[in-house]
């Protein structure tokens, strides 16, 4: 009997460890072997929260493993990022990093920089246009420069809260052209879309703001923009130039989405998730869903996405010690 026991249970084993044979390499214990969580800073719905869905699809895809999204909002962007940066190296937590990166530190909200991810993809920035009401009496950019410059606190502009990325585009902008930033002086708004209202409307003169989310009032023939803080003039509106062409000024800026992990992400994960994200960045559903939305495309590698971080991080802090807007 012990004998015939000993027989079955080395049969078993032997039948179990050929089976196993028979199964996907990731299911014997290569990344990624079980679901990943993809953490998005900010709510459901928006820009970034759309793009990470799409991103997460995708990937699926093509790890063979659920990616599920997760919105950790709170904190001007700190609690999303910071849950990102925290978890585990292990690739399970990975997230989308947004422009903000580059500015909470400056503002004392977090000691969070790029620095303290592993960055995997760069995938989408959306520079910002400057945009007027259709019937401003300025006909470019130029104009617009030359009444600031003769009338210094005459114009109101907006398109985020006090010290958001679009406040700061203006600001560089004003600065980069010799110009005091408060020349032009800001009113807060809960985003680009009140902000664009509020210019229809004329309680406003300026709006900057990207070109998917003026496009609404563009479309309808009740905002223009003169120009757009881009090193190429934007496909989806290509009548409009860049500041380069119109005032000679190299200034740019630019709202941007990438993804990362926390620091210490082992090689496997990295050569694991940077081809899929490839991937997913070069698929027509990705093409599609981006140009439909207006978004922007740009691809970095993660050494790229590192050198981008760094130079924002930098122009970022620059223009908000100008505005007085930075703690350190």
């Amino acid at each position: 009997m012990m004998k015939r026991r000993t027989f079955l249970a080395t049969a078993a084993a032997a039948s179990a460890a050929a089976g196993l044979g028979t199964l996907p390499a990731r299911a014997q214990g290569k990344y990624p072997s079980r679901p990943i969580q993809l953490v998005v800073p900010w709510g459901a719905g928006g820009g970034t929260d759309q793009t990470a869905r799409i991103i997460g699809t995708l990937l699926e895809k093509d790890l063979g493993q659920p990616v599920n999204v997760v919105n950790r909002t709170g904190g001007n962007g700190v609690v999303g990022h910071s849950a990102i940066s925290t978890a585990a190296p292990d690739g399970y937590t990975i997230g989308m990093i947004t422009v903000e990166i580059g500015m909470m530190h400056w503002q004392g909200l977090t000691k969070l920089d790029g620095t303290s991810y592993t960055p995997l993809a760069l995938l989408n920035s959306d520079p910002p246009g400057v945009q007027v009401k259709a019937d401003s009496p300025f006909k470019d950019v130029k104009e617009l420069v030359a009444h600031i410059k003769a009338n210094p606190g005459k114009l109101k502009a907006s398109g985020t809260g006090q010290g958001g990325i679009w406040h700061v585009a203006l600001a560089g902008w004003l600065e980069a052209m010799g110009i005091k930033p408060e020349s032009v002086p800001w009113v807060p708004s809960n985003g680009a879309a009140p902000a664009m209202q509020d210019l229809a409307a004329g309680g406003v003169d300026i709006v900057t703001c990207s070109v998917p989310e003026a496009r609404a009032m563009l479309d309808a023939k009740k905002a223009r923009s003169l120009a757009i803080m881009a090193p190429q003039r934007n496909p989806a509106f290509p009548d409009v130039p860049t500041l380069k062409e119109t005032l000679g000024t190299d200034w740019t800026l630019a709202a941007w989405r990438g993804i990362a992990a926390p620091k210490g992400l082992p090689k496997e994960a990295v050569d694991a998730l940077v081809p899929a994200l490839k991937k997913a960045w070069d698929s027509a559903a990705f093409k599609d869903f981006m140009n439909q939305r207006g978004f922007g495309m740009v691809w970095g590698d993660p050494g790229q996405f590192a050198k981008h971080m760094a130079e924002d991080d930098a122009k970022m802090g620059k223009v908000m010690k100008a505005l007085g807007i930075a703690k350190g």
